[in-house]
């Protein structure tokens, strides 16, 4: 058992319930009281670790519903994986025991949309470190681009459904995070941790899962 003592499945079931809070406009606000601050003083026991995009709108303690110490999270431009993300959810499984970690996209996603006109016939300028945290998100879009019948390589963003790219890119995080990190690869293996892919949509502020791999079949 985790250190939580909650099953990755009871763990995902507490966000769906804690999203479809927030949906309904009737959110807990729960673990917010300064008593709650004193008891995670010598410690915290979070129930899953979060990889999500740094974007302003899509914060996953209030999307989930959720406090202080329910969560462990990441977030950069895109949730791209990269060493730092992978130190930090080898961190969430070894030493905090989560049983569950959420890699959670985002509908009109602005990195997937930067990588998009990257990937167009003119590139607009951006910054070396921008330029390689979507190159991260690359093949996604070129997945997507090319699961129709193209005449080019080169990506049009008015005959790209971006978010279906978004999606394919959670897969391919996912993917990478289990092929780059033995301990998390090892984990799921053994059925301590499942991984679940998710999307969230900004009109209706759902969470919507895209895939899972471990014990949890979502």
């Amino acid at each position: 058992m985790s250190k939580t003592e909650m099953t990755a499945g009871e763990v995902w079931d507490s966000l769906v319930e804690g999203n479809d809070r927030f949906v309904s406009g009737r959110p807990h606000h729960p673990h917010q009281t300064p008593e709650r601050r004193g008891e995670l003083v010598g410690e915290q026991t979070p129930h899953a670790a979060i990889l999500g995009c740094s974007d302003s709108r899509v914060p996953a303690e209030i999307v989930f519903d959720c406090g202080l110490g329910d969560l462990f999270v990441v977030r950069n431009i895109g949730q791209v994986v990269n060493e730092t993300v992978i130190a930090t959810m080898e961190f969430a499984v070894v030493a905090l025991g989560v049983p569950l970690i959420v890699v959670k996209a985002h509908t009109s996603c602005g990195a997937v949309a930067a990588t998009i006109e990257q990937s167009g016939s003119t590139p607009p300028d951006t910054t070396p470190a921008i330029r390689n945290a979507l190159d991260l998100i690359r093949p996604a879009v070129a997945e997507e681009w090319l699961s129709a019948p193209r005449a080019s390589h080169v990506v049009d963003a008015e005959l790209i459904d971006a978010n279906s790219a978004g999606r394919r890119h959670v897969r391919r995080m996912i993917a990478e995070l289990t092929s780059r990190s033995e301990v998390i690869a090892e984990a799921v293996d053994q059925g301590k941790v499942s991984i679940v892919g998710c999307q969230y949509d900004l009109n209706h502020g759902r969470t919507v899962p895209v895939t899972s791999v471990g014990a949890l079949n979502i």
